[in-house]
């Protein structure tokens, strides 16, 4: 009975070493390196579904800054969208509709200016710490912001692409490279479940510069979408 009860400790222990090696690859997993796509095949892969398009909030107001410590319930003691940051996310969102990209999930980081532009753009959000919470670890290293790393790995549902509203800094600081995300521009990701690759970068201008792509490009019924007059 005593052999039986150590090889079962021994099969529990073998499986929580493996469930903490996976957080570690999922916390600690470098980037991959962007591989762009030309506009063509990007829209394609997009109406196919299976990114995650990670958003800096529209442009904001930066006469008024955060008051700390932060309450996410008070907008009145936050930097909030300006009027061209609230044209542009409404914006966005008509261009992406307007290319068929199929949008599912949709996260935001509860600050009032992201919020807004995700309901914006895509009608409704689910507000998530995970967009923005740097975790236990001290700044400047590479377990910081684990929870957005995960979401950034993780495939949407089949057919769709998840879209994520958030901050400059925090997706920076996956990255390690290049120029913080402008307000308003998206970071096009490929999930690979324990990391995730950048495959373009797009701002207002670039969505409506795909519309140019439409034509050729098949959509999820197999049909040929035209090309829309200007």
């Amino acid at each position: 009975m005593l052999v039986g009860t150590l090889i079962t400790v021994a099969a529990r222990a073998r499986r929580l070493t493996g469930v903490v090696a996976v957080a570690l690859m999922i916390a600690t997993a470098v980037p991959a390196t962007a591989q762009s796509l030309p506009g063509a095949e990007l829209l394609a892969a997009l109406r196919a579904g299976g990114f995650v398009i990670y958003f800096r909030h529209a442009d904001t107001d930066h006469s008024r800054e955060d008051q700390r410590p932060v309450n996410f319930n008070d907008c009145a003691t936050q930097r909030l969208l300006s009027d061209k940051g609230r044209a542009n996310a409404r914006a966005i969102g008509e261009a992406i509709r307007a290319l068929g990209v199929p949008i599912g999930p949709v996260l935001a980081s509860p600050l009032c200016r992201t919020v807004e532009t995700a309901e914006l753009a895509f009608g409704s959000t689910e507000k998530s710490m995970a967009t923005r919470d740097g975790g236990p670890d001290p700044v400047g290293s590479p377990g910081r912001f684990a929870a957005l790393r995960a979401l950034l790995s993780t495939a949407p549902p089949a057919g769709t692409n998840t879209a994520i509203i958030g901050h400059g800094y925090p997706y920076y600081s996956l990255t390690g490279k290049g120029q913080m995300l402008e307000e308003g521009e998206a970071a096009i990701v490929r999930p690979h479940g324990t990391s995730f690759e950048e495959v373009a970068r797009l701002g207002l201008k670039e969505w409506r510069q795909l519309d140019h792509a439409r034509s050729g490009v098949p959509s999820q019924n197999g049909d040929v979408l035209p090309s829309r007059s200007r």
